[in-house]
């Protein structure tokens, strides 16, 4: 039971008196008159509706009539007119059959298809179908008792209809939408006339009863809250959300009649308001013996006895939370706000309002709290500075944890919050703030970590960046802040190959540093088949993964031995490693073949880097291994590189600078075939020899014999260096190429007189071809060699052939077949003769015109030009000749080709 006397009084109403329109000479209007012997009267669709004791008018009207004739229902239709008035569309007894009784209360249902009469003895008449229409409605006696009806109203929720049935001593309700009207009793004492209502459903349709002591409320199955209303209740109505209260005041008169409560025209009476919801009075005002209270067109209509009627209009909702501002009355303002469906920002306001009250009173735990339900609306930066005071960090921390609820801080808000956690040393808030749900999570993940890393508190830092994934930063705490390699180290094997890899390359150095055998056996598995550990295999896992084993050579900088493992490892099981790993490899095991100080150990790494060498790795890399070997004085492997990259010259020099004699002999016996030049090299190095070295001279001296590799004279020149060779070293090399060059005058000067006697021949037999005709004398075909028939063709060559043979053989109608292969191979000479002519005349020009003869002399060299020919050709081309005279030529060219 609420106590009304605890509940604050306010006029959220303006009373003004209804008065006539104003006269068109401007006088004063008069207050407005009802006429004389008003009986009822009610409101709606846009209307006062009055009717006396005569007679009645609206949408429902009674009008009375002694018992022996009973009373009379009339139903008007107030949009329809008849002759002006309007249009009365039913009329019907009020009592079924002439029981005599009084009429005390009526009501209609809003839908016109349910109608229930009230009457003094305590029954209740029940229509129900269309009320307008005879035809279409059915009517019923529903209730009977001993008590006089004095309430009655219709409840709609959904499909069910309700009747609420209220006497002078009991309440019950009948449940329509069932058949036999079912009804339960609500309560034991009843109310006077026109002290029931029936609220909206701000109050979820109650059935408001007003007693003298207190006021009640009732749901169809069971009573509800009271109220502590006092007083003798004269009329009882509801107004949005309102409940309006007409009750004599204190200094009242006796009870009248059965009800007991009807207002005499001397009494003062008191109109109260009620906020039932937010609890207070919005309005209290004494008046002059109230006939009835009407609402229509958004505000209430008092009619008094002395025929005034008195128009009360709610403030607006903006106007009635600044009155209560100005008592500071945040809390029902705030209740009155909701009530009134104001929008979001304008409750952000009050609370921001009575945020700032509290907050100046020196409440701060109050204040946050109005702060708090101010968010997502009040800039957060607003509140935040009112509580950066160290002495007001906990309601700070309150303000920022709501924030992040809402997941409506930014990287700022985090931090503030987390210093805050810090501050405190609340560890417990602080793990629940970063233990949340991944769905769950209302912060800036990395500014968190970056914060709490910062403030020292390292595991919680490693606990969100390990359930973020925040790879990096887990990595960077446990490698710079814990300390903890062997974890750190563990958790890149569990990551996704791509993060793994990027991040050995990043920290590679440092878990080396720390923890290399593990470093180095997870950089094996990474460089050949990774495949996450901890069963984090996604669908694209099934194969494994490898990096480039190469980019991690720099990571065993300082860890020669581990390297090693891991480049054997990687070789050993990928032949196709990168290059780089191969040399590395090599230089790493020439170092150490280098530094190796027991022989056994040495000669074992000798081997190991020579079969490195020649495991064929290195062809694309040969220079690289070359200057390796050279810069570790590796000489296998630097004798082994020059022969494989033709480098005979090198190998031999290699040898001489050792002063090895053998070995530089054995060079030029194993590659003076394929590169000559290296004799006259030995010839020169030993010529150069002070000390005796006649047995090596006599070796080459012979072989330069043999192969005719230089003039005698060079071999002479070049041995006049050295002093200790005496001419006995060269005697035998001398007589045997005086003697050869003898033999060799002997044949020239025959082939001479050959080519002398030749010579003649042919010039005598050209003469002869010029000057006598040309007997053909052959009995036999030159191609299939039976005996010649006419008709046959003859050459000058001295060929004949059958006419058929020579048509089927022959290629050209003025060319001998048998000649003609003889004599294209003289024409091509001609041809590349007359070629070389041409270029001739172009190397000229070009020589007179190049800045560097020489390398055009070279490119002429190698292009043939200077080869020398010793051809017969005829005369150029463009120079006068005759046929004839070329064809001698041709077949003189041909001649002498056949003869030699």
């Amino acid at each position: 039971m609420a106590a009304y006397l605890q509940w604050r009084r306010f006029v959220f109403f303006d009373r003004e008196t209804v008065r006539e329109p104003s006269a068109p000479d401007g006088a004063g209007a008069k207050p407005f008159a009802l006429p004389p012997g008003i009986a009822v009267c009610d409101s709606g669709r846009g209307s006062l509706v009055f009717g006396d004791i005569l007679c009645g008018a609206g949408r429902c009207g009674l009008r009375g009539a002694p018992p022996s004739r009973g009373s009379l229902v009339k139903v008007w239709n107030l949009e329809k007119r008849d002759g002006g008035n309007p249009l009365c569309t039913r009329i019907f007894p009020a009592i079924p059959g002439n029981k005599p009784t009084v009429v005390s209360c009526l009501t209609v249902h809003e839908n016109l298809n349910f109608m229930a009469i009230g009457f003094a003895d305590g029954s209740v008449v029940l229509t129900k179908g269309d009320i307008t229409r005879d035809r279409h409605s059915k009517t019923q006696i529903l209730h009977e008792g001993s008590y006089p009806v004095t309430g009655l109203a219709f409840r709609q929720s959904g499909k069910t209809t309700h009747l609420f049935v209220v006497t002078t001593e009991n309440i019950q309700s009948y449940m329509l939408s069932v058949k036999d009207y079912p009804h339960l009793e609500l309560d034991t004492h009843g109310c006077g006339l026109r002290c029931s209502s029936l609220s909206d459903p701000s109050q979820d349709l109650q059935f408001i009863v007003a007693g003298n002591e207190c006021v009640y409320l009732y749901q169809p199955d069971e009573r509800g809250p009271c109220f502590a209303f006092e007083g003798q209740k004269l009329i009882v109505h509801w107004y949005r959300g309102y409940l309006i209260i007409v009750s004599k005041d204190r200094k009242t008169s006796p009870k009248s009649e059965f009800a007991g409560n009807e207002a005499q025209n001397s009494d003062k009476q008191v109109l109260n308001i009620y906020d039932l919801c937010n609890k207070f009075i919005a309005y209290s005002s004494i008046f002059d013996d109230i006939v009835d209270v009407l609402a229509e067109w958004g505000s209430l209509y008092v009619l008094t006895r002395d025929g005034k009627i008195h128009v009360l209009q709610e403030k607006d909702t903006q106007t009635k939370l600044e009155m209560l501002f100005r008592k500071n009355l945040f809390e029902m303002a705030i209740n009155l706000a909701k009530s009134h469906h104001l929008d979001s920002d304008g409750l952000s306001e009050i609370f921001r309002q009575y945020g700032d009250h509290l907050y100046n009173k020196g409440n701060h735990d109050g204040a946050i709290q109005q702060y708090i339900r101010t968010i997502g609306k009040l800039e957060p930066s607003y509140v935040i500075r009112k509580f950066l005071d160290a002495q007001r960090i906990h309601n700070l921390t309150a303000y920022l944890q709501m924030l992040h609820l809402q997941s409506l801080a930014n990287a700022d808000h985090t931090t503030l919050l987390l210093n805050c956690y810090t501050k405190l040393k609340d560890s417990s808030k602080l793990e629940e703030f970063i233990k949340t749900s991944e769905s769950e999570v209302h912060f800036d993940v990395e500014t968190a970590i970056k914060v709490l890393r910062q403030a020292g508190y390292y595991s919680h830092a490693v606990y969100l960046a390990e359930k973020h994934e925040h790879h990096e930063w887990y990595l960077k705490i446990q490698l710079e802040d814990i300390k903890n390699y062997q974890e750190a180290l563990h958790y890149i094997g569990k990551l996704p190959f791509e993060q793994a890899e990027s991040n050995m390359k990043r920290y590679g150095k440092i878990l080396m540093h720390h923890v290399p055998n593990e470093t180095t056996e997870l950089l094996k598995i990474l460089c050949t088949d990774y495949r996450p550990s901890g069963g984090n295999e996604g669908p694209g896992m099934l194969e494994g993964k490898k990096a480039n084993s190469e980019e991690f050579i720099p990571v065993f900088a300082n860890n020669s031995r581990e390297l090693k493992a891991f480049l054997e490892h990687m070789t050993e099981v990928q032949a196709d490693s990168p290059q780089g790993v191969y040399d590395t490899l090599l230089e790493l095991r020439l170092q150490n073949w280098a530094h190796e100080q027991d022989e056994q150990i040495k000669e074992k790494l000798h081997n190991e880097a020579l079969t490195l060498l020649k495991s064929g790795r290195f062809k694309t890399v040969f220079d690289k291994a070359l200057v390796l070997c050279q810069m570790h004085n590796f000489k296998d492997g630097v004798l082994y590189l020059y022969e494989q990259g033709k480098l005979f010259q090198q190998i031999m020099h290699y040898h001489m600078q050792n002063e090895q004699y053998k070995k530089v002999i054995e060079v030029c016996e194993l590659y003076g075939d394929q590169e000559a030049c290296l004799w006259e090299q030995a010839l020169g190095y030993f010529a150069r020899k002070e000390e005796n070295c006649k047995e090596y001279i006599a070796a080459v001296l012979k072989h330069i014999e043999n192969k005719n590799l230089m003039p005698p004279l060079l071999v002479v020149q070049t041995l006049a260096h050295n002093s200790t060779a005496t001419l006995s070293v060269i005697k035998d090399y001398l007589v045997n190429k005086l003697q050869k060059q003898s033999r060799q005058i002997e044949q020239d000067e025959q082939r001479i007189q050959k080519y002398r006697e030749e010579t003649t021949r042919i010039r005598l037999e050209i003469e002869e071809l010029k000057a006598s005709p040309k007997i053909f004398q052959k009995t036999k075909c030159s191609i299939c060699t039976s005996a010649l028939e006419l008709p046959s063709v003859h050459f000058l060559c001295g060929h004949s052939f059958h006419q058929h043979c020579f048509e089927s053989y022959s290629e050209s109608d003025s060319e001998c077949p048998t000649c003609m292969p003889e004599n294209r191979k003289v024409m091509d000479m001609i041809r590349a003769q007359e070629q070389k002519r041409d270029l001739h005349d172009q190397f000229q020009h070009q020589l007179k015109c190049s800045n560097d003869g020489f390398s055009v002399v070279a490119d002429y060299f190698g292009r043939g030009v200077f080869n020398k020919l010793t051809l017969i050709t005829d005369l150029p081309s463009g120079k006068p000749a005759t046929t004839i005279e070329a064809g001698l030529q041709r077949e003189l060219l041909i001649h002498t080709k056949r003869s030699t």
